[in-house]
């Protein structure tokens, strides 16, 4: 090979690697749960690198009594279907992260979402935790690896992540990680985070499953 096809192998005129060109080597599906207005499409939104895929839609008069607003008067518009964006992190791998709708009649998604997922991101506001129990109750029954990210709202009481583990009454071994979604680089340490949680479990599980 001469000497100047091997410089633009290591250097190409755009910057990127063959690797890039080829597209990820690695692809992994991220779930971003939590309840109702706890700032899911907001953290997909912060760290996706395409225009994220977004079904909101207006809340109206008809969600009175069925959406649950407290905390989150302000808020006006709802994720009906999913999020959906990517992030490519080094070494070839890339993120698609599909965000779950948070009110109860639309939960008959997860299960579709949630197929092939590595793990989730269970989102939490420390104003209304109790709004993240049922997303935790599913990944503990289904045995999928999550994280809880606690997104610290501005108007939002601060507290130190045991006392949020032992509000949410979850496992020790599960990250509670304290982030605002509105920030990307916050964003992306609780992603990963998840990661290398959801790897050390797969490196402790029993050999053949």
């Amino acid at each position: 090979m001469n000497s100047a096809r091997s410089d633009e192998l290591h250097d190409p005129v755009d910057g990127r690697s063959d690797d890039e060109h080829d597209g990820p080597r690695v692809a992994l599906k991220i779930l971003v749960a939590g309840g109702f207005g706890v700032g899911k499409t907001t953290l997909v939104g912060a760290v996706s690198e395409i225009r994220p895929l977004r079904t909101e839609e207006a809340l109206t008069d008809v969600s009175v009594g069925i959406d649950d607003l407290e905390g989150v008067a302000a808020k006006r518009t709802t994720t009906v279907a999913m999020d959906f964006g990517r992030i490519t992190l080094r070494d070839g791998v890339a993120i698609y992260l599909f965000g779950t709708p948070g009110q109860e009649r639309f939960w008959f998604m997860w299960n579709e979402l949630s197929r092939g997922a590595l793990g989730a991101v269970v989102l939490a506001d420390t104003r209304r935790l109790t709004a993240s129990f049922a997303s935790i109750d599913y990944f503990e029954e289904k045995g999928t690896p999550f994280v809880v990210a606690v997104n610290c709202f501005d108007d939002a009481d601060r507290y130190e992540s045991n006392e949020i583990r032992g509000a949410l009454d979850i496992d020790p071994h599960v990250p509670v990680i304290l982030c605002d979604a509105r920030r990307a680089d916050s964003a992306k340490k609780v992603l990963v985070g998840l990661v290398e949680h959801a790897l050390r479990l797969a490196g402790a599980a029993p050999a053949g499953r």
